[in-house]
């Protein structure tokens, strides 16, 4: 069994008022509702709402509750309150400890990283990395080195050891660009293979093989709730849909496909602030009745170091 989970960063069940959400105006994998039927899912797909909130006071945010999906325990509890952006040290420590790739690591299971990284910030971070033929990218100014945090995610295929991929892997084929099609990354001036989304779930799946867990992050609809931009949600959601189809369309008979969000934010640009919704989980592949029990974005950690036999 292959299990391999599509990260999307900000996107809630929110109302299907297209005045406010984006999802609203668009029949996406994600476009479900909490006061509307959604659209049926592809490939015999299911729809699970989660809570976000771990019935912590405070808004849901980014650090703890993606710390929570790459633990499969409920962060947020663990240390009473909600921390936006990067871990904190008791996240980091969490993630050291418990982070579900050193966990799988551990039992002889193998994990991979679908995202490629530019070599200074990797370096600079002291991250492990794959090795690169070609020099660091840009070298960060002493004022950026000191505001530079690692993300819930990297550190925790770091605790697992797994080194990250460089835009090496990206050019190889071997990797993907956070945005999936590299025209982000190409803008800001790396060097990076321009993709269709197709193309991109087809180095997704060559990436895949062989290994027992695969991840890949995409936060680009956060960014757009935070600007409450309109247009660039919709260029954000289109694109992760249109690969996330992909993904579903050529998966491999054996391999689960888990679709996931850690918080609200984009269904509602109305407000530049995360939102209270339950996010959405989306599962395709072989029977599994039990994701449909799932009642917190923690349990999408803890399902899938139960299907991989790592408890």
């Amino acid at each position: 069994m292959r299990v391999a989970l599509l990260f999307i960063d900000g996107v809630g069940v929110g109302r299907k008022d297209p005045a406010v959400n984006p999802l609203a105006s668009r029949a996406h994998l994600l476009s479900h509702f909490g006061d509307a039927p959604g659209n049926p899912l592809p490939e015999g797909g299911s729809y699970t709402p989660v809570d976000t909130t771990f019935g912590v006071e405070g808004r849901p945010q980014s650090a703890s509750n993606q710390t929570a999906i790459l633990t499969g325990d409920p962060a947020p509890v663990l240390i009473q309150g909600h921390v936006l952006g990067y871990p904190n040290p008791p996240l980091r420590a969490l993630l050291a400890e418990r982070s579900l790739v050193k966990r799988l690591v551990a039992a002889g299971r193998t994990a991979t990283f679908a995202n490629s990284y530019a070599t200074a910030y990797l370096d600079a971070l002291k991250l492990p990395r794959r090795a690169s033929a070609t020099p660091p990218e840009f070298v960060l100014p002493p004022a950026a080195l000191r505001r530079l945090k690692p993300s819930a995610s990297t550190l925790a295929f770091a605790a697992g050891g797994v080194p990250l991929r460089t835009l090496d892997d990206a050019r190889a084929g071997e990797g993907l660009t956070h945005d999936i099609t590299g025209a982000k990354a190409g803008a800001r001036g790396f060097e990076v293979p321009q993709r269709t989304p197709e193309e991109a779930a087809r180095v997704f799946w060559r990436v895949a093989e062989g290994a027992d867990f695969t991840f890949f992050e995409h936060y680009l609809a956060d960014e757009a709730g935070h600007a409450r931009d309109f247009p660039l949600a919709l260029e954000a959601l289109d694109t992760f849909d249109a690969f996330a189809r992909a993904v579903v369309a050529t998966r491999p008979p054996e391999a689960r496909v888990l679709i996931c969000s850690d918080h609200g934010n984009v269904e509602d640009l109305s407000t530049r602030s995360h939102t209270l919704n339950p996010v959405p989980v989306l599962y395709f592949g072989p029977p599994a009745p039990e994701v449909e029990a799932l009642a917190t974005v923690a349990d999408v950690g803890r399902t899938v170091l139960r299907w991989l036999n790592v408890e």
